[in-house]
């Protein structure tokens, strides 16, 4: 892919160069942020210091909060050197000329663009080039309590119709919620739950010549859906940490979450407590708990999933050399240790090096997760479900990236002017049809 003469070391060249050196000093921004993975991580930096020289501090930045931090930290010119981050930041800051685009390209190119999902690498390209370096990625999980359905006689939940059936059953407040949808505009959960709604009824973003294609009766469905779905929840601004709680609690009978709360489910970490059982380390939740990565709606039936991947941004205030060694190791030698961090979330996108394609997928699928309790995800779920995990990443859709026009979807984001325009219709300022109308509008401005 690069046509202009490289300008810098190759890595194996800049190995032997640094080796030894211990001037460079690196700064790693990480949404991974939680005590435990900030532990891994930093025991990552710390091998590979002893084999570099370079320094890495890793620095924990709440994902809501990284793109005003980023914003800042690029107008003050003190830019981390690298930032972990998820896909909807990527695009809009390689327009607004924070990321090395060049560096991140090399990257890949050293490492081998066959060796990553294919799907990983066409979401951050831009003019020829890698806006990022695709590290691992998770598919949307829509959780429901298996053995309630079958005590009732439901189908699983894979379509509208079939989670308000569900809703209409099992629904009793406050003893137990049909659902917990996601309302705090404030958190990037509110977008990821609505877009995978949409997704399911064939909505789109934007169609092949980038218009945007809100305003469609398939929209309409979707909010009339998600207003369902929200009377079925508990009052309040509601995101990830509500309704992992009230579904731990069994006051839930659906949730969506990613596969992150595969290991809590199963009773491993005693900061996040199974208390609908007795025994709050039982995986008893674990194996009551259905799973589906593809949902459908009316208007749809072929459905869609959702998945998110994470990526590798080096900024253009990096120790360039020095970054690009870092990823380059996290990303072969240490890739082990990097889905190690939280391997239930983390799925491998780089299946494995050119001598042995399929070496980072085996080895992930034996690492042991959880915190105060380890265990493989292979004790308390199916080779199926793991199965269907990774191959997740390889058909999930997302808004607006397929079209070329995953700058709009990281602009969306950064506004929140959809999920604004949602609430708005949520609390009951306007119609659905209004609403739809309004998101058309709304978001065709940032096209401007």
């Amino acid at each position: 892919m690069l046509s202009r003469p490289a300008h810098r070391l190759t890595l194996s060249l800049l190995t032997l160069a640094l080796c030894g050196a211990a001037s460079a000093q690196l700064t790693l921004w990480t949404t991974e942020e939680q005590p435990d993975r900030i532990a891994v991580q930093e025991r990552i930096a710390a091998d590979f210091e002893a084999q570099t020289g370079i320094s890495v501090t890793v620095v924990p930045v709440n994902e809501a909060q990284m793109g005003e931090r980023v914003t800042a930290a690029f107008a003050a010119g003190e830019l981390p050197d690298v930032i972990y981050h998820p896909l909807n930041y990527t695009l809009g800051w390689t327009e607004a000329g924070i990321l090395d685009t060049f560096a991140a390209t090399e990257v890949v190119e050293l490492l081998g663009e066959e060796t990553f999902s294919a799907g990983a690498l066409s979401l951050v390209e831009v003019a020829g080039e890698y806006a990022a370096v695709p590290v691992d990625g998770w598919t949307q999980l829509l959780l429901y309590r298996a053995d309630l359905f079958e005590e009732a006689g439901l189908e699983a939940p894979s379509s509208y119709e079939a989670i308000l059936a569900a809703i209409d059953a099992l629904h009793n407040p406050p003893e137990r919620y049909g659902f917990v949808a996601a309302t705090d505009v404030s958190q990037p959960y509110m977008l990821q739950v609505f877009e995978h709604f949409a997704l399911a009824n064939g909505v789109q973003l934007v169609d092949d010549e980038g218009n945007v294609t809100l305003d469609t009766p398939e929209m309409v469905e979707t909010l009339e859906f998600y207003k369902r779905l929200v009377e079925a929840s508990p009052a309040g601004n509601l995101y990830w940490e509500q309704s992992r709680e009230l579904y731990h609690a069994g006051r839930a009978a659906m949730i969506v979450w990613s596969p992150f709360i595969l290991d809590e489910l199963a009773g491993l970490r005693d900061d996040v407590p199974v208390t609908a059982f007795d025994d709050p380390t039982t995986s008893e939740l674990a194996e009551r708990t259905g799973f589906l990565t593809r949902l459908s709606g009316p208007s749809f039936a072929e459905g869609a999933g959702w998945s998110d991947i994470r990526y590798f941004g080096i900024t253009v205030d990096a120790d360039v050399d020095a970054a690009m060694q870092f990823v380059e190791y996290s990303m072969s030698e240490g890739y082990v240790d990097t889905l190690s961090v939280a391997a239930e979330g983390k799925i491998p996108v780089r299946r494995g090096p050119a001598d042995d394609p399929e070496a980072f997928v085996e080895a992930w699928s034996n690492l042991e997760v959880g915190v105060d309790r380890r265990a493989p995800l292979s004790d308390f779920y199916s080779a199926e479900l793991l199965g269907e995990l990774v191959a997740g990443l390889e058909t999930a859709n997302r808004w607006a990236f397929a079209q070329g026009q995953g700058l709009l979807y990281s602009r969306m984001a950064d506004t929140r002017v959809l999920v604004e325009t949602l609430r708005e219709f949520l609390d009951g300022d306007r119609s659905a049809e209004e609403t739809a109308s309004l998101m058309q509008e709304r978001v065709a401005a940032l096209q401007q």
